[in-house]
């Protein structure tokens, strides 16, 4: 095994390859914890962006890149990279910089290619560096605590999953409407982009029964020209329609009115690099974010329902719909020999004991020992639990900390291609003939 970060440190120097809304989240750990991770570099094409983060971070210009090829230029130079550049370009930044033996924290998807996310994995175990890909739901307080109760055996053997996935109206149409992740030529297809969490929540669940047959079913409901409401008429943007004020996608509802009530967070912060009236304005005038959704090319699903068979008789399914109020709040139902538990929301889970008769609630974000994870906002919590145990995995030289390794992450993206192929051959599909675990 290489030796990660030598003796004589206790900290990880990290370079940033995209630095956009994610590689600023990640980077915030070397704030909250400057004794345990160091900014060195960055590799983002803009240059707006790049002499931002370089200032933030007090970074060399020799240590900022325009692209991840300049980067691959240099010998290796830090202990790790970030890859938060958009999904398509995964795979090439991995199999570029993985030769020189820098572990990686790769943003989800691994990739929107099967045969990349197999290259990924190969690159991983070629190099013998450490991979972890940002599953952040296994990293919340909420679902490592409902993890331990799963290992703890108090609700038997797991027999059923059943997990639905609530995008959010708002989330949506901004994401998968207007946003990066629309056109699935361009991205990916949506159950990759925005469930391939929940799909390998489902996997961490079930534990190691190997999935023998997965069928699915969706389509793109709503978010089409054909649903465009007549009294919106031929209005291409918010701006401009006389219905605006009678449609809930309204960019002007999402993105104008919460920047003139004071509001500068996500997803306003997507459209502009400075947030105020104006600039957000021109972006719904011009930009992408204005435009009306039923006239926006999407073509990625809004409605999806997966199932799952495994090993001994252990099924699952899922479901993915974006009408929803709440916005990526899961609701999980498992069910076992010895127990039944139900997880609604983020913070509350409730397991039933068959023998004692006995009805026990967690609250897991309560819990003095996660209160650290507040300290950086996202995926309640799972942003700070995935960063801070990446950063102690390279210190200690221990990938364990990590809670999937690359082969595990591999298991979850092959569970999701499969599942995109029976929907389009709407037929069962065995995923041990696209990979062989």
């Amino acid at each position: 095994m290489v030796k990660h970060v030598s003796d004589s440190k206790t900290y990880a120097e990290v370079i940033v390859v995209g630095a956009g809304d994610r590689g600023n989240v990640y980077s915030q750990y070397a704030i909250t914890a400057p004794q345990k991770m160091k900014i060195v570099g960055v590799a983002e094409p803009s240059a707006e962006r790049r002499k931002m983060f370089a200032s933030q971070y007090g970074l060399s210009s020799e240590n900022c890149f325009e692209s991840y090829l300049d980067l691959a230029k240099r010998p290796k130079f830090a202990d790790a990279i970030i890859v938060s550049t958009l999904d398509g370009l995964h795979a090439a930044v991995v199999k570029e910089l993985a030769p020189l033996k820098y572990n990686i924290l790769l943003e989800k998807p691994m990739a929107v290619t099967l045969q990349d996310c197999i290259d990924i994995h190969a690159a991983v175990l070629q190099n013998d560096i450490i991979l972890a890909v940002c599953h952040v739901l296994r990293y919340t307080p909420h679902y490592t605590e409902l993890k331990k109760i799963i290992d703890s055996g108090k609700l038997g053997e797991i027999y059923n999953v059943q997990h639905l996935e609530q995008i959010g109206e708002t989330h949506f149409a901004h994401s998968f409407v207007r946003g990066n992740w629309a056109i699935e030529e361009q991205t990916s297809f949506s159950l990759m982009t925005k469930c391939i969490h929940d799909v390998d929540l489902i996997s961490w669940f079930i534990g190691n029964a190997q999935c023998t047959k997965i069928s699915s079913f969706g389509s793109l409901s709503h978010f089409k020209k054909s649903k465009k409401p007549s009294a919106a008429k031929d209005a291409k943007r918010c701006i401009d329609c006389s219905y605006e004020r009678e449609c809930p996608y309204s960019a002007k509802k999402i993105y104008l009115e919460p920047t003139v009530q004071g509001q500068t967070g996500w997803p306003i912060s997507v459209l502009s690099n400075v947030v105020d009236i104006e600039n957000i304005t021109d972006a719904i005038t011009n930009g992408p974010y204005g435009r009306c959704v039923y006239e926006c090319k999407n073509d990625v699903l809004d409605n999806q329902v997966v199932n799952f068979e495994f090993q001994d008789g252990k099924t699952a399914s899922m479901t993915m719909i974006a009408f929803t109020k709440d916005e990526c709040i899961r609701k999980t139902r498992i069910y076992g020999s010895k127990g039944e538990l139900v997880s609604d929301g983020d913070n509350e889970i409730s397991y039933y004991e068959f023998n004692s008769k006995q009805t026990t609630t967690v609250h897991p974000n309560d819990l003095d020992e996660y209160k650290l994870y507040n300290e950086i906002s996202g995926h309640v919590g799972g942003d700070y639990g995935i960063i801070s145990c990446f950063i102690d995995s390279i210190i200690n030289n221990d990938p364990s900390i990590n809670k999937s390794d690359s082969l595990e992450a591999l298991k979850s993206h092959v569970y999701v291609f499969a599942a995109e192929k029976s929907r389009l051959s709407n037929s069962v599909i065995d995923p041990n003939c696209l990979f062989q675990f």
